[in-house]
């Protein structure tokens, strides 16, 4: 049996116009523009993933999961470069914690899930998963220390806090960096891959690989299109927010984050159904990786020039906790080189609960810093 990308999906982009339509002859109805927005940024997504595992398909797996991860990313970073425009850094901040939490817990989880129920026991290389388990606790020791300053500094710190973030900022810059030289170079076979020649010889049998051309192609009118519809959702999300009972931190952390990680969850779920559990590792960590560590601060450099105010990286409690418990359950779960569908089951509960979390807390509890 084999798992492909689902042809039904592309129905989906009927909401595209739609989207478009509605925002145009009844921008007053919020819910409806954000709804249909969101939905259009599905199959777009889908389509994105797709495109980039055909560019993939001829390199490592760390290359690859490096290729998916960033133009999986491409979707959330081109959202939040729009909320950012419109002063929405709450919003922002929202969605990359709900980015960092949603890969590892959410799409990492469904893969798990599915790669266990198709094979009884799956492997990877375990160097490469702690190594990428300690990037992501940088990440959190970022979150956990700027949040700290801003809570405990009390008022003589608050000039202090943008030298902070631009200093916390750069640093994760260079650690990323430093992680994609490890990774891809001084210590590539670490993330070399079990399982990959078996696949090979499943994707060569359908006979369905796309041209360089027709890949760049789809990847850059799905990019083009993404920006279109999040303009959109970004212009309708407080109102929405607002009709349908959510606070602004619900909406980022789960249904935007959802939305954007849409690629992921296609690309990565079909790596774990095939037994390419490095490369899934490598597209559902790598890709919070890539958001804790690069997208946030350029993000952050980015809005001195963008937003009407400078983004700083100081989350809620809330947040930062989510994000400590995530990358904490995390490592505990890919620290021993082997998964099964119970343990993608146990990601799913984690994210769940934390969801119920963040839309049942009050909405003034949950935009306090």
């Amino acid at each position: 049996m084999r798992l492909s990308f689902k042809p039904s999906l592309s129905w989906l982009l009927v909401f595209v116009p739609v989207a478009a339509l509605l925002e145009w002859l009844a921008p007053e109805r919020h819910t409806l523009v954000f709804g249909a927005a969101c939905v259009a940024v599905i199959p777009l997504a889908g389509w994105l993933g797709k495109a980039t595992e055909h560019l993939a398909e001829h390199t490592g797996e760390g290359v690859g999961g490096l290729l998916n991860a960033t133009f999986g990313n491409a979707a959330e970073m081109i959202i939040a470069i729009m909320a950012l425009r419109h002063g929405l850094t709450e919003v922002v901040k929202a969605s990359i914690t709900g980015s960092i939490i949603g890969n590892i817990l959410l799409v990492l989880g469904v893969s798990f899930l599915a790669g266990g129920i198709r094979h009884k026991r799956q492997t990877y290389n375990t160097q490469g998963a702690r190594t990428q388990a300690t990037l992501l606790t940088l990440a959190a020791v970022a979150l956990v220390s700027e949040a700290a300053f801003h809570h405990l500094g009390g008022a003589e710190a608050l000039p202090r806090e943008v030298p902070l973030t631009l200093v916390i900022a750069g640093l994760l810059i260079t650690a990323y960096a430093l992680g994609l030289v490890f990774s891809l170079h001084t210590h590539k076979h670490l993330f070399a891959g079990h399982g990959r020649e078996a696949a090979e010889l499943e994707d060569a049998a359908t006979g369905h690989a796309w041209s360089l051309r027709k890949s760049f192609g789809v990847l850059l009118a799905s990019t083009a299109f993404i920006a279109w519809m999040s303009e959109i959702l970004v212009g309708s999300v407080e109102g929405a927010a607002a009709d349908l009972g959510m606070s602004e931190l619900f909406v980022g952390v789960v249904v935007v984050a959802i939305v954007g990680n849409a690629a992921e969850h296609s690309t990565a779920i079909l790596m774990a159904w095939k037994n390419r559990n490095d490369l899934a590792l490598s597209i559902a960590v790598g890709s919070s990786i890539q958001i804790a560590l690069f997208v946030a601060p350029a993000l952050v450099f980015l809005s001195y020039w963008i937003a009407p105010r400078p983004l700083d990286l100081i989350f809620t409690p809330a947040e930062v906790l989510a994000v400590v418990l995530a990358v904490w359950v995390t490592e505990q779960i890919s620290g021993d080189g082997e998964s099964n569908w119970l343990e993608g089951a146990m990601l799913l509960a984690v994210y769940a609960i934390l969801g119920a979390v963040f839309y049942l807390l009050p909405a003034g509890v949950a935009a306090a810093h």
